[in-house]
């Protein structure tokens, strides 16, 4: 915890034989201030009087009204990482000592600042399914694949400090966070002996961290590179934000589900316009929503674009927390600090003032789907056919006669029913809704009496069931409702996040080859993402729903029907099964969740959270102060950008004779830019691995090779939904070809960047609204550095990558004045010169962009949002590890407030 004289006068706390040492937070506002304040807010200024006292002018101004903005440091308590961000971290951890070791340095002090935890779980595939042992099989394909990953990370929790470890198929980070970890307030030593006490507050590399909001948390996604910083005790920077009370009314309807609000609530908030702002939820409808339905809606904040969806502590968390198995002494203490602070909500208390409030009736919300493509695509249920059906699909039969001459001769005859609408994979998956009791139940409940009538899945959909942790495991068992799942197709697949991030493995057989031959297979799922291609790179198209309904879809096979009217499918007698027949009620639901979820469930779980299935205990691994990189390793590499980095940074952030590699239009996600899924064999990626002595059936997914930079380049701007729109570089489906240096045929993007890079040729990437939306990955920025991307013109970046961008050292510069990169009607052979002005401040900053074509020149004006002063040392130095890395050698430097004379390139 920081410490500065500047710091408000501590008040002391007795709790339970102890005291403490807390910042009062009437001691910074009037009572009525105070009362009137966002609850978000309440815990973001207690946060800056503790820890960053020198922000606390800007944001009393920014409170009180008389300042709309600025910015402040914000100090988590602690982080969590799940593996695809963690293992690149750790590798970049390993990479720092290395280089500090080089120069002189103590590696000793390359170490996490704060507790840092680790959930394994994006890692497990859906190899294996429909059967009594998918979990195991799967746990052991996980572990032959990735044995060497998690040795890695085995020395790594045997030499870091601060690092604790939830071990592969023990659950997903928000749902182990909500369940186990969260403790609402944190107790901590300082360095003079002194205890203290504040309000639990963390970040995480995942963008759906702000679940843990339904606790009353803060907590927010940040991207990998941000979050490594954090764990080196860097700040976390935060632009004020606007925050936009919900006033809740009403209660839900019977039969309406929490991830039906969640959708509602998606669509409007998306359409109202929530990026960088804070959510919070008051009136009295909010009473009416208990914890699990708090978490569903929290889990989806990136999905409307807010940084925080926060629900104040109240008493459904307090009896969430002793649902959940948390100790009467943490309980204690939570209940003392909270009442004191006045961050315990009161159904009495005064409204707090927002800079916007909207209203919802809960009782207005009904069963919802989103797709087919985006998750704030809310339709009613009723009217999920239709929306399908305007995708505009053309009749299957056209694909009739090729698709029956690739298929032998012992084809199922159902293949010949399937049309455009098949539903390819039907998942109840991620933490969304595995974390919620009564969606579970009501969709076990469902299998039951759906198992009654005969029924199974259709046997074209690949189905599967992966908890969010151990404990719904549990309480599926105690109710006798996994022997429904199973019956069903729904065996557990594994504790992981799986489909929902495109872990979802193959299709089956037969569908896979219709689907190369053009059949629009569809996935159904109880995610928070259907991105094209994000679930499966086959499946254009995909709907979000409740869990239960999921189940429906596996029995009816298609979307191309309103199954709240026409039957699901038909019985052995050859009755229609109706969905209502199906559904449970409420009270039917509700009475199973009381009786199998209960706190010595969780606390038996809690119990065993850190030691894992015996795969883990029987890894070894010593620890060491460097790590030991394998030559031949095909995981783990150490850092190109963490090799032979200067002691001093640049002398200027100008940019000259720069060349344009590719320009992309509109919502550009994470997902187009950092591989994702299975490594194809045929791939660039997957023919280095091959030749690097993998077999192709172990090529793994892209998102356990992000500690192989090699891997990782290969793989970027390959998914086949990105196109570069310079003209001549189309490459028809196979992702971003670029023009090398030479002018010459087009190539895919990797191959074609070498050239430049060779060269020493700065590249610059053009692109249109909200680029880098998605997933907070890392590698979408480390990428485009290592590929010699310099700066990124954008009409709008999305907040994460942006931040990603900048803690790679790429400058994010937005178009002004309506400009886009169509109206500049790019050849690709143009030079680009960046002219930056001699003094860089907080703010938008104007910027030049001189545009040569031959002997035609051309100046348009950009702009570059520097948000903190963090964020200038960070470009400055080219990034945030080599700033790190300067730091720990004492060589750093503030950023010079006029650029030097030098005009040389980055």
């Amino acid at each position: 915890m920081p410490v500065t004289t500047q710091q408000p006068s501590p008040r002391k706390l007795h709790i339970a034989d102890q005291d403490y040492h807390y910042i009062d937070l009437c001691d910074l506002v009037s009572q009525e201030q105070l009362q009137r304040m966002p609850y978000s807010l309440r815990i973001l200024l207690e946060n800056v009087a503790r820890c960053s006292p020198h922000n606390l002018p800007d944001l009393l101004a920014f409170l009180d009204g008389s300042s709309s903005g600025g910015e402040v440091n914000y100090y988590p308590n602690r982080l969590m990482f799940h593996d695809t961000t963690c293992l690149p971290a750790l590798a970049d951890f390993a990479g720092l000592r290395d280089a500090v070791h080089e120069l002189g340095g103590d590696a000793r002090a390359i170490n996490p600042s704060i507790p840092a935890v680790l959930a394994i779980d994006h890692s497990v595939i859906v190899e294996e399914f429909d059967h009594p042992d998918a979990l195991a099989r799967n746990l052991d394909i996980d572990f032959r694949r990735n044995a060497e990953r998690y040795r890695f990370i085995k020395w790594a929790e045997r030499s870091l400090d601060n690092f604790s470890v939830v071990p592969p198929g023990t659950g997903i980070i928000h749902q182990v966070n909500m369940e186990s970890l969260a403790r609402v307030v944190w107790t901590e030593e300082d360095d003079q002996g002194r205890q203290w006490i504040h309000p639990d507050n963390m970040v995480a590399t995942d963008s759906h961290t702000p679940m843990i909001n339904a606790l009353g948390i803060l907590a927010w996604g940040v991207g990998g590179l941000e979050g490594q910083a954090a764990v080196l005790g860097e700040p976390v920077t935060l632009t004020l934000p606007e925050v936009v009370g919900i006033h809740l009314t009403g209660g839900l309807s019977p039969g309406v589900t929490a991830m039906d609000l969640a959708l509602n609530i998606a669509e409007l908030l998306r359409s109202e316009g929530v990026v960088g702002k804070f959510v919070e939820f008051c009136g009295p409808g909010l009473s009416t929503l208990g914890w699990a339905a708090r978490g569903t809606v929290a889990n989806m904040a990136p999905e409307y674009g807010a940084t925080v969806m926060f629900f104040p502590f109240d008493d459904v968390t307090m009896d969430y927390l002793t649902l959940s198995g948390r100790s009467v002494e943490l309980r204690e203490q939570v209940g003392t600090y909270l009442e004191q602070q006045q961050l315990w909500r009161r159904d009495d208390a005064p409204e707090p003032r927002f800079h916007k409030r909207l209203t919802l009736d809960l009782s207005a919300i009904e069963p919802s789907v989103a797709g087919p493509h985006q998750p704030h695509e809310r339709h009613p249920l009723a009217q999920l056919a239709d929306s399908y059906r305007q995708t505009g699909r053309p009749s299957v039969e056209l694909l009739a006669t090729s698709r029956h001459s690739e298929l032998p001769d012992d084809t199922p005859d159902w293949v010949m029913e399937l049309d455009h609408g098949t539903v390819a994979i039907a998942a109840i998956t991620s933490c969304t809704n595995t974390a919620n009791p009564a969606e579970m139940i009501q969709a076990g409940l469902l299998a039951r009496r759906a198992r009654a009538r005969g029924l199974k899945r259709r046997p074209w959909v690949k189905t599967s069931l992966s908890p969010g942790s151990r404990i719904v495991g549990d309480y599926l068992e105690a109710a006798n409702l996994q022997d429904d799942f199973d019956a069903l197709g729904f065996a557990v697949a594994g504790f992981g996040c799986m489909t929902c991030i495109g872990n979802s493995g193959g299709l089956i057989p037969e569908v896979h080859q219709l689907v190369r031959n053009g059949l629009d297979g569809v996935a159904i799922l109880s995610g928070n993402r259907n991105f094209q291609g994000r679930v499966n790179p086959m499946l254009s198209s995909g709907y979000l729903m409740s869990p239960a309904l999921v189940v429906a879809y596996a029995l009816a096979g298609d979307v191309t029907r309103d199954i709240t009217r026409d039957p699901l499918c038909h019985d052995d007698n050859g009755d229609p099964v109706y969905l209502h027949e199906l559904m449970p009620s409420d009270e039917e639901v509700d009475a199973l969740v009381h009786e199998v979820v209960v706190p010595e469930a969780f606390s038996r779980r809690n119990a065993t959270l850190w030691d894992g299935t015996e795969h883990w205990q029987q890894l070894q691994a010593e620890g060491s102060l460097r790590f030991d990189w394998a030559a031949d390793s095909t995981y783990l590499r150490r850092p190109r950008y963490l090799e032979a980095v200067p002691r001093t940074a640049r002398d200027s952030l100008a940019i000259r004779e720069a060349r344009v590699i590719m320009q992309l239009g509109d919502n550009v996600t994470t997902d187009h830019m950092s591989p994702a899924g299975a490594i194809p064999a045929e791939s660039l990626a997957g023919r280095y691995l091959i030749e690097h002595g993998e077999s192709a059936q172990d090529l793994n997914q892209y998102s356990t090779r992000r500690s192989n930079h090699e891997v990782m380049l290969r793989g970027a701007f390959t998914n086949s939904r990105v196109d570069n729109l310079l003209p001549g570089t189309s490459s028809g489906g196979k992702g971003v070809w670029a023009r090398p240096l030479d002018e010459s045929a087009p190539q895919p993007l990797y191959e074609a960047a070498q050239s430049y890079v060779k060269a020493d040729v700065p590249l610059v990437v053009f692109a249109g609204n909200n680029y880098g939306a998605g997933s907070s990955r890392d590698w979408a920025a480390k990428a485009q550095a290592l590929l010699g991307v310099r700066a990124v013109i954008a009409i709008s970046f999305e907040r994460i990558h942006r931040s990603n961008l900048i803690g790679m050292g790429i400058l994010p510069l937005r178009l002004t004045g309506g400009q886009t990169p169509e109206a500049l009607k790019l050849s690709g052979n143009e030079r680009f010169d960046i002219h930056l002005p001699e003094h860089l401040q907080l703010g938008t900053n104007p910027v030049s962009l001189t545009i040569r074509r031959g002997e035609t020149t051309q100046s348009i004006a950009l702009e570059l949002p520097i948000d903190s002063d963090q964020e200038l040392r960070y470009l400055w130095n080219g990034g945030i590890l080599p700033y790190v890395l300067r730091k720990q050698l004492a060589t750093v430097q503030a950023p010079p407030s006029t650029p030097p004379s030098s005009t040389s390139g980055v």
